[in-house]
């Protein structure tokens, strides 16, 4: 991660959590998550582990010597987040997160504010989970050969387990087939981006590299949001992470019915466990998808196997995408 990106961070802590924060890191290269909670102990997700940062410094697994958040400093973080005006990021908060520049986000959790039967606001923000951004460019490369498709590609399933790189993996093959290559032509891709993940749009403006030919739906839900990318940019293939609904699932449907195809991802642990699926299982049945690719449990960025529409292996030898130090960054 460059230092600007790092900055970008470090500047939304509270001035004494970051003081200890920049003596314990240098960059927040191995960093994927940073915990505040009022009243508890700061959590970070470094690495592999999970470590407290500690109260006379450093890190620390022993809870007694653990540095612990005030409710002030949760307030003093959302003013630096918010650029001291929360009502300018009411929107963002209506959803549970902020995404700040750099395309980090910032989930959020408090008093939620009703209002004629939806969410109106957030108050009393008492826990916040930073997610630092990462990117690998080129993780997605290998697989390529096996989704592309004559002068087009198969509607592609990554399944995968949570908090296995499939949120890296399909942000990569966005990039990849959108800039296409020397010997592939580049793809008009639309990504639906309901959660701000593969985009990280920050004012509009994606932060994270998706390619120069793709256009991006920040914040919008799946389904609804495949829909409209059909009625106004003509894509020739549309991206979504973390398909599940029926919603969903009808408007996969209506997309390749369209001639426009799909790369999703979806949480299983197998092919079997998506053909039981009570609303995927229809669109495994009826071999809408033509190549499944599977990351396995408890091995971050590992491909298992790829799969075609018939459940048959196509590829089955073990590769890493990235090392485990790298995709370990960004586990989605």
């Amino acid at each position: 991660m460059d230092k600007d990106n790092t900055m970008q961070v470090m500047q939304i802590l509270p001035v004494v959590i970051r003081k200890r924060f920049s003596e314990v890191f240098k960059d927040l290269s191995d960093v994927q998550e940073i915990r505040l909670r009022a009243g508890r102990p700061v959590i970070i997700l470094y690495g592999k582990s999970e470590y407290f940062l500690g109260i006379n410094g450093g890190l620390t697994h022993n809870i007694k010597k653990a540095y612990y958040v005030s409710a002030a400093e949760l307030r003093e973080a959302m003013d630096y987040i918010s650029s001291y005006s929360r009502y300018a990021f009411e929107e963002e908060l209506r959803q549970g997160y902020i995404t700040i520049q750099g395309g980090h986000r910032i989930g959020v959790a408090g008093k939620i504010i009703w209002e004629n039967g939806r969410v109106k606001n957030m108050g009393n923000i008492s826990f916040m989970n930073i997610r630092v951004a990462h990117q690998i460019p080129g993780c997605g490369e290998k697989l390529m050969q096996y989704i592309r498709h004559g002068d087009s590609i198969y509607n592609t399933l990554v399944i995968s387990p949570p908090r296995c790189g499939k949120t890296t993996l399909l942000r990569d093959m966005i990039r990849i087939l959108s800039n296409g290559d020397g010997c592939n032509r580049g793809f008009t891709v639309g990504v639906v981006d309901e959660r701000s993940e593969l985009g990280a749009c920050y004012r509009g403006c994606p932060q994270n590299d998706l390619g120069c030919r793709s256009d991006v739906l920040d914040g919008c839900p799946k389904a609804e949001g495949m829909m409209m990318l059909v009625r106004s940019m003509s894509p020739e293939i549309i991206a979504v992470d973390e398909i599940g609904s029926n919603q969903d699932a009808n408007a996969v449907d209506y997309v390749m019915n369209c001639g426009i195809r799909v790369i999703a991802t979806v949480h299983g642990l197998d092919m079997s466990e998506i053909r039981n699926k009570p609303v995927l299982g229809s669109l495994v049945k009826e071999q809408a998808f033509k190549r499944y690719i599977l990351l396995e449990a408890g091995k971050i960025g590992k491909v298992g196997k790829v799969f075609d529409e018939r459940g048959s292996v196509i590829y089955n030898q073990e590769y890493r995408l990235e090392n485990d130090y790298m995709l370990a960054k960004n586990a989605g």
